[in-house]
């Protein structure tokens, strides 16, 4: 029996098993790459620039610190409210409700408010809040 004991170099690398990896990670970077591609399909308004012209009332009622509603700075109740509401929608189907809550006004009042917004079915209504710092 023969012992080689002769250690020789290698001539050549035997590459296959890398390009096989390689060819792996390929494809694994093009399936992920296309499912991360489909999402969700949005239509998004298309840009104008035109101004609009359409002008909407806007009523904006304020809970006070004692509870007491204001609507454009007048003194109402909550049934004189709601009747103002009712008027502003006959001349105006489109018109906005602002909501401001006073620093230390009473949750109560506000909810109230929201409340019967959302009873009346108004659609155009918005929180009015103080900037952050001030």
């Amino acid at each position: 029996m023969q012992i080689n004991t002769e250690a020789k170099p290698y001539d050549s690398i035997n590459v296959t098993p890398m390009l096989d990896l390689a060819y792996v990670l390929l494809v694994v970077f093009i399936l992920m790459t296309t499912a991360g591609v489909q999402g969700l399909t949005m239509t998004l308004p298309k840009p104008s620039n035109k101004p609009s012209t359409e002008q909407h009332e806007v009523k904006i009622v304020q809970v006070m610190e004692s509870g007491a509603l204001m609507v454009n700075g007048v003194g109402v109740t909550l049934d004189q409210l709601e009747g103002q509401l009712n008027a502003a929608r006959a001349r105006d189907p489109k018109f906005s409700v602002m909501i401001r809550g006073e620093a230390r006004a009473p949750y109560n009042g506000v909810i109230q408010v929201v409340d019967l917004v959302n009873r009346m079915g108004i659609a155009n209504v918005g929180l009015i809040t103080s900037r952050i710092g001030t």
